[in-house]
C-alpha cells in the first residue's frame, strides 16, 4: 500500500501561506525522514501527531477542533520546519504538558530517521503562566552582597565519598579562601558516609565560621534532589539552618518536582540552584533530541535562578554559538537572534533573568577566556582547579579570585602572578591548559 493513501491525511497540516500570530507557539525542528519518505510527510507527521492528529482521517474532526490544528508554515531543503501551534492547545503552567505535547511521541514516528527540536517560541500569556525565577541574578548577589565580580563557587572534591566531617572540614578551607558558595556535586544527596541532614548542619557551621573570619557573605547550594516529598521535607530543613540556597538536579528530578519545590522556595525564601546533569543523553547529538538551549528557556520559565549553561572551555563538550544565545536568552529581557541564527525572537514579559553557571574543568590559567566570553555577571564553578591546588584547598581559593582581581584590574596573568604567590604556584601546576 503507498503511503499516500486518501485516508491519510498529514499534508493537511502544511500550509505554507500561514503567518503565525502573536498568540502562537511556535517550535522549530530539524528534521531527517526515513528512507523513502519526503520532508512534507515527515513534517505534516511531526505537526498532526504533536496537535490533533493521527495516522488517518477521523469522523469526529469537529470544525472546532480543525481550529486547533498545528501547521508547518515554513520548510527548507536541509530538513528546517517550522511549526506553529494555537495556544489553546497547552494547559498554561504545565511544563509536563508541554513535554507532552511537542516532546512526545513525535521522536517515535517510523517515519522519521532523526529529529532534533531546536527551539520553541512563547507567547506572552503562556509566559506569564509561570512564576518564574525568585531572586534572578540581581537578587541572588544581594543574598550574597557580591557585585561587580563573578560570583565563585566550588565542589569539595572528590566529589562523594569524604565523611560529613572531612566535607565540612574542605568547605570551610575553600570558603576562608575566597569562594563564596559551597556546591553539592550531582551525586552527592544523602549517602551513608554524608547524610543529607548531618552534612547541612555541618557545612552551615563551617561557612557562619568563615564569614566571621573573612567577613564575607557565604552559601551552601545543597544537593536536595530526591522523590517529591523528601525534596519538600529538605527544603524545609535548608530553611531551618538558616541557608538560602538549594541545589536540584533538574532533568533527573523532573520538571513537576521542578515547579512544586518553585511554588517550596517562594514560601521558603530559597534560591534555586538548578544542575544539568543528564542532559547530555539527549542535547549532545546535533540531529536528534532536543537543544540544551531550549532546556534552559524551559528552566527560566519554572524558576531556576542559576543554572549550568557550560563554557567556552574546560572539559565539557560545547557548541559556542548555542552557549552565546543560551547565555543571552537566560539573562536578557528579550532575546534577538543573530542574522543567521535559526533561533526565534523570546520576549519574557517581566520574568526575571537567571544566572549563568560555567562549570566543567576550570581553574585559575584559563578563567580570563570564560570572562571574555561570557563576561562577568556569571556564576564560575571550579572544583578540582581550587582542591587541586598543589599548596592545599585555601591556597586554590585564593589562586581563583587572585586570577578574577587579576582580570578585573586588566593585569596580566603572569604578571599579576609575580606578587600572588598562590596564583604563582597555580600557574605552574595547570598553565593554561584545556581539560578534555
Amino acid at each position: 500500500m503507498s503511503e499516500d493513501q486518501d485516508f491519510e491525511w498529514y499534508r493537511d497540516f502544511i500550509d505554507l501561506s500561514y503567518t503565525p500570530g502573536t498568540h502562537d507557539v511556535i517550535a522549530v525542528f530539524k528534521v531527517r525522514p526515513a528512507p523513502g519518505v519526503s520532508l512534507a510527510d515527515a513534517a505534516g507527521r511531526v505537526a498532526s501527531e504533536s496537535s490533533v492528529g493521527t495516522w488517518t482521517t477521523l469522523t469526529t474532526l469537529k470544525d472546532h477542533i480543525k481550529n486547533l490544528m498545528a501547521k508547518v508554515y515554513y520548510m527548507s531543503e536541509d530538513g528546517l520546519i517550522k511549526v506553529a501551534y494555537p495556544l489553546d492547545l497547552f494547559e498554561l503552567g504545565s511544563i509536563p504538558q508541554l513535554f507532552s505535547s511537542l516532546l512526545g511521541n513525535i521522536f517515535g514516528m517510523r517515519a522519521i530517521k532523526a529529529l532534533r527540536v531546536i527551539d520553541i517560541k512563547f507567547p506572552e500569556k503562556y509566559v506569564k503562566s509561570f512564576l518564574g525565577p525568585q531572586f534572578g541574578v540581581k537578587g541572588v548577589r544581594d543574598i550574597l552582597k557580591v557585585h561587580g565580580r563573578p560570583i565563585l563557587a566550588t565542589v569539595p572534591k572528590p566529589k562523594v565519598g569524604l565523611t560529613t566531617e572531612e566535607y565540612a572540614q574542605v568547605a570551610y578551607e575553600i570558603a576562608t579562601g575566597g569562594v563564596d558558595l559551597i556546591k553539592d556535586d550531582e551525586n552527592l544527596t544523602s549517602q551513608s558516609f554524608n547524610k543529607f541532614e548531618k552534612r547541612l548542619a555541618a557545612v552551615v557551621k563551617a561557612l557562619e565560621k568563615a564569614e566571621k573570619e573573612t567577613g564575607e557573605r557565604k552559601g551552601y547550594l545543597v544537593n536536595i534532589t530526591a522523590e517529591t516529598r523528601e525534596m519538600l521535607r529538605r527544603m524545609k530543613a535548608v530553611a531551618d539552618h538558616g541557608n538560602n540556597f538549594i541545589m536540584i538536579d533538574i532533568l533527573c528530578a523532573g520538571w513537576a518536582a521542578l515547579q512544586t519545590v518553585r511554588e517550596e522556595a517562594e514560601d521558603l525564601k530559597l534560591a534555586i540552584h538548578a544542575h544539568r546533569a543528564f542532559h547530555a543523553a539527549f542535547t549532545r547529538s546535533k540531529e536528534h533530541g532536543v537543544s540544551f538551549y531550549l532546556i534552559a528557556k524551559i528552566a527560566r520559565l519554572a524558576g531556576v535562578d542559576h543554572i549550568h549553561v557550560g563554557t567556552n572551555v574546560g572539559k565539557m563538550e560545547a557548541d559556542m554559538a548555542e552557549l552565546r544565545e543560551t547565555v543571552n536568552v537566560m539573562t536578557r529581557e528579550e532575546f534577538k537572534p543573530e542574522a543567521k541564527s535559526i533561533k526565534e525572537t523570546q520576549k519574557w514579559y517581566g520574568l526575571k533573568p537567571v544566572l549563568p553557571v560555567a562549570s566543567g574543568g576550570l581553574h585559575p590559567g584559563i578563567l580570563h577566556q570564560v570572562l571574555d566570553f561570557m563576561g562577568v555577571d556569571i556564576l564560575i564553578q571550579v572544583g578540582g582547579g581550587v582542591t587541586g591546588h598543589p599548596w592545599g584547598t585555601r591556597a586554590g581559593g585564593m589562586a581563583v579570585r587572585q586570577a578574577i582581581e587579576a582580570y578585573l584590574s586588566n593585569t596580566p596573568l603572569e604578571e599579576y602572578a609575580k606578587t600572588h604567590k598562590e596564583l604563582s604556584e597555580a600557574l605552574r601546576k595547570w598553565g593554561h591548559v584545556r581539560p578534555k
